[in-house]
């Protein structure tokens, strides 16, 4: 399945209480649960304005879906086309 990076924002992020992470996690994943094996939620960044969201989906389409619900926003969704790393200099030529 394709992998995308959401970019949400949500202004005060970075000052959420342990509890309100929480609380935001519990709802995101009680959607997730209800829409089924067709997206995956990773990981995600708190920054102090933003939430940047790593998922595996099917498409685009299950993502927005997943924010409409949820109500949180999906400001930018980018499909990730490669992964890079320290490593990947390493790579023989």
């Amino acid at each position: 399945m394709p992998r995308f990076v959401i970019e949400r924002d949500m202004p005060g992020a970075g000052r959420m209480s342990v509890e309100e992470l929480r609380s935001v996690t519990e709802k995101s994943c009680g959607v997730l649960r209800g829409l089924g094996p067709q997206i995956q939620w990773v990981e995600s960044y708190v920054t102090d304005d933003k939430v940047y969201c790593v998922y595996i989906a099917d498409n685009e389409e299950v993502i927005r879906e997943h924010a409409r619900i949820s109500g949180f926003p999906a400001d930018c969704i980018s499909r990730v086309r490669s992964v890079i790393d320290p490593t990947t200099a390493d790579v023989a030529a």
